[in-house]
């Protein structure tokens, strides 16, 4: 099928900590940060896909089994006979959350331009990348650039969520690689902690400022517990968080992302998208994984109702 929205990026398979800090226990689940935004755009009623290679292994063939059963098209997934499914594992205290990630070498992070399906990317309304997606690996920053490339020549707008990792890239590649990034996108999804880091400023509308003027044409900056701001060059409009109960915010960021471009493919405005967004990225902190507790829309619509 032809997708609305199609992500390009790095899966992981899962196992989250449960219980506590001295748990030995893990729940094994699903996730990478595009891999989560499209399964979130799919529960929210786009025609997502998938960009991006598996090893040929019993992790591959759960994420495909995953994927067909969220809807998410993984024709454009290549297999790599030559290397692994990446994992990452997430642990809990009283600071947070933590990754631990085994990603190298991974299948992913061996994709290259030649491996790019552009009539897939030239058919498609959004194509959506990450920073996790040009940190990995040299071959899949290049792959990339390249997809964004051919995404705004043929008229598909590209999204962009920063989603820093400093284990992956020193600051100052990140810096760089970043800001081009924002200069070829149509709308980006950055988070404070992350723009704040790598450009140094703190406040919220500053940091909209800036990425309108690096060359987006939307921002919706993501603030945690605090919301969201989202803007282009005429409206601006702060998203008041949505009240819930917190057990483990992995995947929220990339929850808001996908629920926002689902929305915004749908026609929605930017303030309705925001809501619907936040919303959606707070229901999704409810439970424990990146995958799992990711609301579908009429679960999110239920919620925006009962808070009105």
């Amino acid at each position: 099928m032809a997708c609305d929205i199609l992500a390009y990026g790095e899966p992981m398979i899962e196992f989250n900590q449960t219980g506590g800090a001295t748990s030995r226990t893990y729940l094994q689940g699903f996730g990478g940060d595009t891999s989560n935004f499209a399964i979130a755009a799919a529960r929210s009623g786009a025609k997502a896909g998938y960009i991006s290679a598996l090893g040929a292994d019993i992790y591959g063939q759960m994420f495909r089994d995953l994927w067909r059963f969220e809807g998410v098209d993984d024709s454009t997934v290549r297999e790599d006979k030559g290397a692994p499914t990446a994992v990452y594992f997430v642990t809990h205290d009283e600071k947070g959350h933590h990754f631990s990630f085994f990603r190298s070498g991974s299948a992913a992070s061996r994709y290259a331009p030649a491996d790019l399906p552009l009539d897939a990317i030239q058919e498609a309304k959004v194509l959506h990348i990450s920073g996790i997606s040009l940190a990995i690996s040299n071959s899949a920053c290049d792959a990339g650039f390249a997809a964004m490339t051919t995404a705004r020549a043929s008229g598909c707008l590209v999204s962009f969520d920063t989603n820093l990792r400093l284990k992956l890239w020193p600051v100052s590649r990140a810096k760089a690689v970043i800001a081009e990034a924002i200069a070829n996108t149509d709308i980006c999804l950055p988070s404070l902690d992350d723009v704040a880091t790598l450009f140094g400023v703190d406040e919220p509308d500053e940091l909209v400022d800036l990425m309108l003027k690096l060359g987006a044409k939307v921002v919706a900056l993501k603030l945690g517990a605090q919301g969201a701001l989202v803007a282009d060059a005429k409206t601006r409009t702060r998203i008041a968080p949505h009240k819930c109960k917190p057990v483990d915010a992995t995947g929220a960021g990339d929850t808001f992302g996908g629920a926002f471009i689902a929305r915004l493919v749908a026609g929605d405005s930017l303030e309705q998208a925001g809501r619907y967004a936040a919303t959606a990225a707070a229901l999704s902190t409810e439970g424990y994984g990146a995958v799992e507790p990711i609301p579908d829309r009429a679960r999110v619509l239920r919620a925006m109702e009962r808070a009105s």
